[in-house]
């Protein structure tokens, strides 16, 4: 069984609070390992050649293999999903989500802008046209898996604690139908500056469990070794409620409420 101090009421809190949960060995390095040797072919890079380290940033598909499919399924991470999203309505992980593998590197990666990402419409070829609504259609968590050490240096995601709130604000008035990427930022998430900023570090095992509202963004890397990190969503089984009852309310579905309260 997981430790209580990793899954206890109060950590559900403090997601609610702050939009994330970081969880700390959540996955073994072993399988890390494993995984790394896999990415590093698909690279095309030479780990122990910094010379063919010549982009800021490739981009390498989903994983269905095992590492990348038991590092997603752990007793301690079903347990934290359970927390978070509650039992029964999340689905297992059959793959690892997307890699942008981040170097050592001057050159402006191109992507390091504020966003959240968006869960329904993903069939439209404009990615800014994709869509998130109230009820998070799509996406339970946004997750952020670390297979390689990460610190200050080695590009960690930016996370606006708190910035959940603003999101699920922006939102309701839109409905089922939601609003597009393009619209959410169209004053380039103004509405979360000024929330704490957290960066997204921690040795490889480390997983991060995210509000799917949660406004983040990458960064160039400073560092001296590749940053190799998934970011796979949690996918539902069925929809949020934020009006659900209390007693049946996820913390996730919670968040959403609290943001709606104080909106009034």
């Amino acid at each position: 069984m997981p430790d209580s101090a990793v899954l206890s009421e109060a950590r559900a809190d403090a997601f609610i609070r702050d939009g994330f949960l970081r969880i700390d060995n959540a996955f073994p390095r072993e399988l890390a390992d494993q995984a790394l040797a896999i990415l590093w072919r698909d690279t095309g890079c030479n780990p122990d050649e910094p010379s063919t380290w010549t982009r800021p940033v490739v981009r390498l598909g989903m994983y269905p293999q095992p590492p990348f499919v038991d590092a997603a399924n752990t007793p301690l991470l079903h347990h934290a999903f359970d927390l978070l999203v509650g039992a029964g309505r999340w689905q297992p992980c059959s793959s690892m989500g997307t890699f942008p593998v981040r170097f050592p590197s001057d050159e402006d990666p191109g992507d390091a802008g504020w966003h959240i990402d968006v869960s329904f419409g993903l069939e439209n070829p404009d990615f800014m046209a994709w869509r998130a609504n109230i009820h998070s259609k799509g996406r339970a968590l946004l997750m952020l898996f670390l297979f390689s050490d990460v610190g200050e240096d080695d590009a960690p995601t930016r996370i606006r604690a708190g910035s959940h709130f603003d999101i699920a604000r922006m939102l309701a008035p839109a409905g089922e139908e939601g609003r597009s990427l393009g619209e959410l930022a169209r004053n380039g998430f103004a509405e979360s500056v000024g929330r704490p900023e957290v960066l997204a570090t921690g040795l490889a095992g480390t997983v991060y469990l995210c509000h799917p509202f949660l406004v983040h963004s990458a960064q160039p890397h400073r560092g001296t070794q590749p940053r190799f990190m998934a970011q796979p969503p949690l996918l539902p089984m069925g929809s949020f409620d934020p009006g659900r009852a209390v007693s049946m309310r996820s913390p996730v579905e919670a968040a959403i409420q609290q943001a709606l309260v104080q909106q009034t």
